[in-house]
């Protein structure tokens, strides 16, 4: 990698800052704009040599629009025009930045789609979306799909490797190019998770996505040996943040096309990150065995976002690498350095949010010294206008009350794509409805305690599901690697009974069922939370169901033991 520094200088970090028209739709035109560093590269991309080692490429901003116009040629030769969606089905890595950045160019939406999603859903998810066309790795499937019902079939399907090979000569691209959004123009669809149900289609716009998102340009770390480590998937609104993010800094980035960890850690190793950004999922990989020491060497902060992140991961993660002099606190550049000398250890910001929040909105830190605080998302960033806790009417409930999570900030979607009636049920008195259980404590900090569609509906009361797999994953972590607890009907008059479903660790794959639920138990009563009426091993991927973006389905599992203690 290349000596010369890709970071903007601070002045320009500080100008995007308050450029009126920077948004979601143009920010790698304002960075090539700003940045006089745009020929360095930045974003790297990995491959694995045929000795088995890694290989990393580098593209810098010049690059990376020429590749953009090149695809956004071909999406002109066929057809594609302002404000259409299309239909994005490649693998991870940098190819869906790459549709992302040619289709806003053009003024269309693109309508992401993580190719791990399930066939059948994903033709459901196309036709709802009302996509014009599809690009996709392998569309053999989708043709066969659409052939069924031609009527349904949208005008092109094409394979992604058409785009790469396309001689773009002979296409003029639109005399307005790149395309001037306005500001609540719709710049991309992203799917949710689908844990509860078909996925959603959260709408992205121009300015909402950029908002809140400012502060970055001068407090996320960018100093000159930054580097970060991005293992969000790049078809979400999380890997879509940290690229904006890495993009108007210039900040040396690696988009991982894989988040195993046998994959991960050897691009640690050779890409040496001091950042690393990630849903839980490969946390939980990371955390779990032997420690990636070697990879992990120069780690300073570990962001995650998406589902709150566990203390028993968390807890062995923050040993890793090394805080630097001056690293005050998280997303904070230092003004100067500060006499002091490195820290041993780490920090983990978890950062509460979603598509629909546009970002992380909550922060927690935690690092080798902080004191336990289970599901302590922290405080609001200064992006929310207001936060509370609220009732099923919309009223704020007193500190320490469970209730509903709503927001009001600039930086939450629109709504859902063609489903007005959905974005309703998703606003309550002034607020966004984020879908999660929490309490706020008389300091203002917030705790998740739940998705609304998991909590626990018992005879003695509601229970909350992920504290209980909080402690099963810190206090029972010489048997539990990874968990989920669900609720499902007991008895008559028994309502519904919490059941965890278990990975072991390497180390205890022999331990049978009721060992683990007897510790699980001790260690629950000791907590004051409600113990486990089963468990269930998880021996095989199958009995562990993980959607596209690596979350646990827990509706399969309610599903799956609808009728554990009913017989029925």
């Amino acid at each position: 990698m290349s000596e010369q520094t890709s970071i903007a200088p601070l002045a320009a970090r500080q100008q995007l800052m308050t450029e009126p028209e920077l948004g979601a739709g143009n920010f790698l035109d304002h960075a090539i704009a700003a940045n006089p560093n745009r020929a360095v590269p930045y974003l790297y991309t990995h491959r694995t040599d045929h000795r088995g080692a890694v290989v990393l490429r580098g593209h810098s901003l010049l690059d990376v629009a020429a590749l953009r116009d090149l695809y956004a040629a071909w999406y002109v030769a066929n057809g594609v025009r302002p404000g259409e969606p299309v239909g994005i089905v490649v693998g991870e890595g940098l190819e869906p930045l790459l549709h992302f950045l040619a289709l806003t160019a053009l003024g269309a939406v693109p309508a992401l789609i993580n190719d791990a999603m399930r066939h059948d859903v994903m033709v459901r998810y196309l036709d709802h979306v009302g996509v014009v066309g599809v690009v996709a790795d392998d569309p053999t499937r989708l043709a066969a799909a659409y052939r069924e019902d031609p009527q349904r079939r949208p005008r092109f399907i094409a394979m992604a490797a058409e785009i790469q090979a396309f001689d773009a000569t002979a296409v003029q691209l639109p005399e307005q190019y790149p395309y001037r959004h306005a500001a609540e123009d719709v710049v991309a669809l992203i799917h949710s998770s689908g844990t509860t149900g078909t996925p959603k289609s959260t709408m992205l716009a121009h300015r909402q996505f950029w908002d809140g998102k400012q502060p970055r340009m001068v407090r996320f770390p960018a100093e000159p040996y930054d580097r970060l480590m991005s293992l969000m998937p790049h078809t979400h609104a999380g890997g879509l943040s940290y690229f904006l993010t890495a993009t108007l800094l210039g900040l040396p980035t690696v988009v991982m096309s894989d988040w195993r960890r046998a994959v991960v850690e050897p691009v640690m190793e050779a890409f040496r990150p001091t950042m690393v950004a990630s849903f839980p999922r490969t946390f939980v990989e990371l955390a779990t065995g032997e420690l990636p020491v070697a990879g992990a060497a120069k780690v300073h902060s570990w962001f995650n976002t998406g589902d709150s992140a566990h203390h028993g991961h968390i807890r062995r993660l923050v040993r890793l690498g090394e805080r630097p002099s001056g690293l005050i606190k998280p997303w904070l550049l230092p003004q100067e350095q500060a006499e002091q000398p490195a820290l041993p250890g780490s920090q983990f910001i978890d950062g509460l949010g979603s598509s629909e929040m546009g970002m992380a909105l909550f922060g927690q830190v935690t690092t080798p010294e902080t004191v336990r605080n289970d599901r302590c998302v922290g405080k609001p960033l200064e992006v929310v206008t207001r936060a509370a806790v609220l009732d099923e009417n919309g009223e704020e409930v007193p500190d320490g009350t469970v209730g509903m999570l709503g927001v009001v900030t600039p930086s939450r979607t629109p709504g859902y794509w063609n489903n007005p009636r959905l974005t309703a049920t998703f606003e309550l008195s002034g607020y966004w409805l984020t879908g999660d259980v929490a309490r706020r404590d008389a300091d203002g900090a917030f705790y998740h305690l739940d998705r609304t569609v998991d909590v626990i509906d018992t005879a003695h009361g509601p229970v909350y599901s992920l504290p209980i797999e909080e402690v099963l994953l810190a206090d029972c972590d010489d048997l539990v690697q990874d968990c989920s607890v669900v609720g499902v009907p007991g008895a008559a008059g028994e309502g519904q009974r919490p059941v965890a479903v278990v990975r072991l660790q390497a180390a205890a794959a022999e331990a049978a069922a009721e060992d683990v639920q007897r510790a699980a138990n001790k260690a629950l009563a000791e907590a004051g939370l409600a113990e486990l009426a089963a468990v269930s091993i998880a021996r095989t991927p199958e009995d562990f169901p993980l959607g596209p973006t690596g979350k646990v389905l827990k509706r399969e599992l309610r599903t799956r033991f609808a009728t554990h203690f009913t017989g029925q």
